[in-house]
């Protein structure tokens, strides 16, 4: 390879001649030595600057670090409100929880079963194997959140449950304490049916519209659902006499009492004493007539005095 080199002088150039050895000496000093050169020229300068320059790599080492504190203390600021999140939301469930353990053991009282048969202060009995799959996963934080709230779920979903079960409970029960059922004495026998009968004062055949309970003079009488009173006094026939009434059509009375404990006004529990036996009005010894009217109809009162048994 030929090189014409021109000079400055005009007119005057040289020729240089360029053999392969020529050529690959040049072509090192290209490739090689002067990216060398480069590389360690700006080491030194690096160096140097660095040597001249202590305050600037501090100032530039304190700026990585306080980023990075930044960084930690926004993932720690993450963390905390994640866990005050999942506290809050604990506190929910654990809410919930004492609610349904209050609720199922009302329930559990008003069903009437057994001591310990349903005990909401323990945990139900369950058990079983482990399973392998069980021993070798783990359980992840999406899954968790996941499981969290599908407890969660389930949780509302039991609670509006049983709140339906003790409305109904509580409605099965206010419709058994109105209604009509049992004997209104404590103590005593049935002494005259319903329907008819030979009058004891007359001797003639005539309708009987309650049932008669005999008994000891001054003994109890008791209503047979709860209700209020809607007469408390003497009426013609019946000697003093106590009128309740109890809803959805039903009123019952208490006849020939010798003291009356009630007034009108006065709201009755199933099984309250209401009055005393004796033998006031039409009457030929100590004993309760007892009525029961459906939609202001005397009834038979037979089927209601059985239907607690």
């Amino acid at each position: 390879m030929n090189i014409i080199l021109l000079k400055r002088k005009k007119g005057s150039s040289s020729l240089v001649t360029l053999n392969k050895k020529k050529m690959m000496t040049l072509m090192a000093t290209v490739l090689v030595i002067l990216p060398a050169t480069f590389l360690f020229t700006g080491y030194k300068l690096g160096v140097y600057y660095m040597k001249a320059n202590p305050d600037d790599l501090m100032v530039a080492m304190q700026s990585e670090m306080d980023m990075q504190r930044l960084k930690i203390a926004e993932v720690t600021k993450n963390a905390e409100e994640n866990m005050n999140a999942l506290a809050l939301r604990l506190g929910k469930l654990q809410a919930h929880v004492i609610r349904l353990d209050a609720l199922g053991s009302r329930l559990t009282t008003m069903a009437k079963l057994d001591n310990g048969e349903f005990n909401f202060s323990q945990p139900p009995a369950q058990g079983g194997p482990v399973s392998a799959n069980e021993l070798s996963s783990e359980m992840k934080v999406p899954d968790f959140m996941e499981s969290l709230k599908k407890l969660s779920k389930q949780l509302d979903d039991r609670s509006e449950q049983l709140s339906v079960l003790e409305t109904m409970m509580m409605n099965r029960n206010l419709q058994t304490e109105v209604m009509p059922a049992g004997r209104p004495i404590t103590r005593g026998w049935l002494s005259s049916y319903f329907g008819l009968r030979t009058d004891p004062f007359t001797g003639r055949r005539a309708h009987h519209n309650g049932i008669d309970f005999a008994g000891k003079f001054d003994s109890d009488i008791v209503s047979v659902a709860a209700g209020v009173v809607t007469y408390a006094g003497k009426r013609s026939g019946y000697g003093r006499l106590v009128e309740i009434n109890h809803g959805n059509g039903y009123s019952t009375r208490y006849g020939h009492a010798h003291e009356i404990l009630v007034k009108v006004g006065d709201t009755i529990k199933k099984g309250q004493l209401i009055a005393k036996m004796g033998s006031s009005g039409r009457s030929t010894g100590p004993h309760v007539h007892f009525e029961v009217l459906y939609n202001g109809r005397a009834v038979n009162p037979k089927k209601y005095i059985h239907a607690s048994r």
